[in-house]
């Protein structure tokens, strides 16, 4: 599986809830955040995802975060 398919895959699991790019970068062991990120922004262009700053479901923080409708 690609990042871009671990990335929908997580967010999607987390669903409704929200996560951040820090905490996917943790959950999905990813070498630098920035995979995350650029995965993160590809999602948001398409109609089945959200990304805005929010408050994030396992940090708690309040930052770009993304979510699956």
């Amino acid at each position: 599986m690609s990042v871009l398919d671990n990335v929908r895959d997580l967010v999607k699991t987390v669903s409704p809830n929200c996560i951040c790019d820090d905490c996917i970068t943790q959950k999905l062991d990813l070498s630098v955040r920035q995979h995350a990120n650029h995965k993160t922004r590809e999602l948001a262009g398409s109609p089945s995802f959200f990304r805005a700053k929010q408050r994030c479901s396992y940090c708690g923080d309040e930052k770009l975060s993304i979510r699956a409708y």
